[in-house]
């Protein structure tokens, strides 16, 4: 995909050579069995381009005219799989174009005027990417409501929040889940800035330097949708910063669903116990016949180390490059389209498996039986009552190690023992009342976190109110 010879002796620009190239260097240089991808987008881009050669006066109307019937043909043929890709045309441009030619004739060898494969194949990416980003950003927006729909059914659901793995305090199911609705709103708006600085049009630059056609990039740049031109020739034809960047933004994405992955494998776990999975997500074992396992989300997280070794891939190959274009850049796609395939695939199945999800309420709430989970509300109610937060917290702790060397849970100590726990804090004991006990159970300590952002369920569902709505809105 260069102004380099795409393979002497095939007729396309050989009298500069006097040996053709070998089967294994075509073979090796070739790029047609991954890059036809982008003939739709390749299509559109010449014809964005010839309408401006004709405007401009540098082809005749009716070479335009053949090429748009010729281009009809062609996008019919790719459409029904009719296309005859060949290998000594190199890539998708050179394979639209000779068939174009055979089409057409003379008309079909002027198409390539003022331009260069160099602006043509950084057109191609940017069109095709700015296609994919849409498609993903939909596919966001679909497994954003149904994580909102879960969400909403267990607003009030208690479950163990951890740090550390460890049981920490109570928050709800579906407080939990909107942290993952965050985590795919940035996600979303990182896509969103990708594409912005996808969409500035290459075209025109031609092989480095522009040219000395009387071009009009600006129309180009209208008929195409972009919304702006690559303002350095140099710059549009070697940049390949947005697919860095979409890659960086995938591989965000995918790490956000790997650690919902990796949560939903721990909640299914028979030691959580929280949640199973339907059938059509999971397998078997070929010898234990009672195993389920959870193997979409363990793809995810395997996936997600792929996706990450892209953007590596892509960061490594632009990092030694002179200016300007170099061939180095046609190993830019495969890892891009790799990528944007993997979390496209990833978002679809991820918005069915979700619904999917069956919820252990009674479960959960027994895991925070064992944790202590309300003892950061224990410190908090001595607080309230006078104490410093330092002697609150070491109260509350002697009352849980006291709690663990008899086997049961602070709500089951009487006011009397809480207060024999507490005694060598100095004031503590004075500070427990009959009212102790309402702050140590689940339901007031999720009630008392009534703030925005808080597990209160009243917060909870307000925060899904304002999900719903942004959602909306961005339709």
């Amino acid at each position: 995909m260069t102004d380099s010879s795409p393979g002497n002796g095939s007729g396309a620009w050989s009298g500069r050579f006097s040996e053709p190239v070998s089967d294994l260097v075509k073979r090796y240089t070739a790029s047609v069995f991954f890059d036809c991808r982008m003939a739709t987008q390749d299509i559109r881009g010449s014809l964005a381009h010839a309408k401006m050669l004709a405007r401009q006066g540098i082809i005749s109307a009716q070479d335009l005219t053949d090429i748009e019937r010729g281009m009809a043909q062609i996008a019919g043929e790719i459409e029904r799989d009719e296309f005859q890709w060949n290998l000594d045309a190199e890539d998708v441009h050179l394979n639209i174009e000779r068939r174009l030619t055979s089409l057409v004739g003379d008309a079909g060898k002027r198409l390539h005027t003022g331009r260069s494969r160099n602006d043509q194949v950084a057109t191609d990416i940017r069109l095709w990417l700015r296609d994919a980003i849409d498609q993903i950003l939909a596919l966001i927006g679909g497994f954003q409501k149904n994580l909102l729909d879960i969400a909403e059914t267990h607003a009030a659901t208690p479950l163990p929040g951890h740090t550390h793995l460890q049981i920490a305090q109570p928050v709800t199911f579906g407080h939990h889940l909107l942290a993952y609705y965050e985590m795919t709103r940035r996600d979303a708006e990182r896509f969103v800035d990708v594409r912005r600085r996808t969409n500035r049009l290459p075209l025109g630059a031609a092989a480095l330097a522009g040219t000395s056609y009387p071009i009009d990039r600006e129309s180009v740049a209208r008929e195409l949708g972009f919304d702006e031109v690559c303002e350095n020739s140099l710059d549009a034809v070697s940049d390949r910063d947005f697919a860095i960047e979409f890659c960086a933004a995938v591989a965000l994405t995918m790490t956000h669903l790997s650690r919902f992955s990796e949560e939903l494998i721990l909640w299914m776990s028979p030691r959580f116990g929280f949640i199973d999975l339907a059938d059509r997500f999971c397998t078997g074992s070929s010898i234990m016949p009672q195993k389920k396992n959870p193997d979409v989300p363990e793809l995810v997280r395997g996936k997600t180390g792929r996706v990450n070794g892209h953007l590596i891939a892509l960061l490594t190959l632009m990092k030694g490059q002179p200016l300007a274009y170099n061939k180095d850049n046609q190993e830019d796609k495969e890892p891009l389209f790799d990528a944007a395939d993997t979390l496209i695939d990833t978002l679809r199945i991820y918005a069915d498996m979700i619904t999917g999800i069956k919820v252990k309420q009674d479960n959960m709430l027994a895991a925070l039986g064992l944790g202590f989970a309300t003892a950061t509300d224990l410190a908090d109610y001595l607080v309230k009552k006078g104490l410093p937060f330092r002697d609150a917290h070491e109260a509350v702790a002697l009352a849980v190690r006291a709690a663990e060397q008899r086997g049961c849970d602070l709500p089951d100590f009487s006011v009397a023992e809480l207060k024999a726990c507490m005694a060598h804090v100095p004031g503590a004991a004075d500070k427990v009342g009959d009212d102790v006990h309402s702050v140590l159970t689940v339901e007031g300590s999720l009630a008392s976190r009534n703030h925005i952002g808080g597990t209160a369920p009243a917060q909870v569902r307000a925060a899904i109110a304002r999900a719903r709505a942004r959602l909306a809105a961005s339709n």
